[in-house]
């Protein structure tokens, strides 16, 4: 039995989420850096500059500092809940990662390596199902705390997230309607033969981002988080890496979030105006695949500075206004985004063309 085992295969999926888990953390640690040097650009500021050449070595820096310090965990807290809130919230950001097609495929030796850590034909599902799994690190952490702010702060955002995830589910149902497919693979397969997604649905993208800003917790959606109003929100009581760690999920949950969004809407790793099919026989399939997953990250990295531009442009909402804007607003609109797109598909079944 144990020789019907493909070993090769499953050491390639091995070193492909240690990369994908190394990446997503480098990119998450150097997001805090970009972060500040962004804010800083639009306060006319120099933003991080001492440790390091234009401040490069500074989220080392922060990272030595959590490590360092004190580990404090109250008194009267749910010890074993307490540990548990920023695991739980960092483990379901890591998770999301397994079903994005990073790039194509590489040739290694006539053995085609796969550049996707799991291509099942429910990938959106699965996304959807760990994206609300992480409701419960920040109610647990601030359940656990035993602080009213932090529970005042968990309750808010575990009702934003689920409120925010029905419209984001409601704005896929157009585009599932479209594509016919819950697999990411099969969905950038075939923005790479027709227009990509975002010409197609233009609200639904809409949609799709606002609620990504409501579910990684970013201004104007950070209610959660509102220092004026509970002090330091759900992570009050957290110190060192355990703080650390719900810090570094928002910014692994706003990584994928792009990475997401660029494969939805945006053809993924499709290289835009290239014949992939011809460059890859003329220059080799694994530059193209290098290149394809540069296609991804150029995406990717445009979302994250809208992110951030996002956030030192708007004002934080207030929490009445967050609630209106997700159930009287986002909720209707997506729900006419799907009328609207299955009536245009009856009228294209039934012989008219557009």
């Amino acid at each position: 039995m144990l020789l019907a085992i493909d070993w090769v295969f499953i050491l390639e999926k091995c070193v492909l989420i240690a990369v994908i888990i190394g990446l997503s953390l480098l990119v998450a640690m150097y997001e805090t850096w970009a972060e500040r040097k962004v804010a800083a650009i639009m306060q006319d500021r120099r933003g991080p500059n001492r440790a390091g050449i234009f401040g490069i070595l500074q989220p080392l820096a922060d990272g030595l500092k959590l490590f360092m310090k004190e580990e404090i965990i109250p008194n009267l807290s749910n010890r074993f809940l307490f540990v548990l809130g920023p695991g739980l919230a960092m483990l379901t950001a890591m998770m999301t990662s397994a079903v994005v097609p990073w790039s194509s495929h590489l040739d290694i030796n006539g053995r085609i390596v796969e550049l996707q850590i799991a291509d099942i034909n429910i990938g959106i599902l699965y996304i959807f199902g760990v994206v609300s799994m992480g409701v419960y690190g920040i109610m647990i952490g601030g359940w656990a705390s035993n602080n009213k702010f932090s529970l005042l702060a968990a309750v808010r955002g575990a009702s934003q997230i689920i409120s925010y995830e029905l419209a984001m589910g409601l704005s896929f149902i157009a585009l599932l309607m479209l594509t016919g497919s819950l697999s990411l693979k099969t969905i950038v397969e075939q923005q790479q033969d027709h227009w990509w997604n975002i010409v197609y649905q233009p609200l639904g993208f809409f949609i799709f981002l606002i609620c990504a800003f409501a579910e990684c917790n970013r201004t104007p959606f950070d209610l959660s988080e509102a220092e004026s109003e509970l002090n330091f929100g759900y992570h009050q009581e957290y110190s060192s890496m355990k703080l650390g760690f719900y810090l570094f999920a928002e910014y692994v949950n706003m990584f994928i979030s792009s990475a997401v969004m660029a494969t939805l809407f945006f053809g993924g790793y499709d290289i835009p105006f290239v014949n992939d099919i011809s460059f890859g026989q003329e220059h080799g399939q694994n530059l193209l695949a290098i290149l394809q997953g540069l296609s991804l990250f150029v995406k990717v990295a445009f979302f994250i500075f809208f992110f951030m531009w996002v956030r030192w442009t708007i004002p934080r909402f207030r929490y009445d206004q967050l609630m209106r804007l997700g159930w009287k607003i986002l909720i209707p609109l997506a729900l006419l985004n799907m009328v609207v797109t299955g009536f245009i598909i009856l009228l294209k079944q039934n012989g008219w063309h557009f």
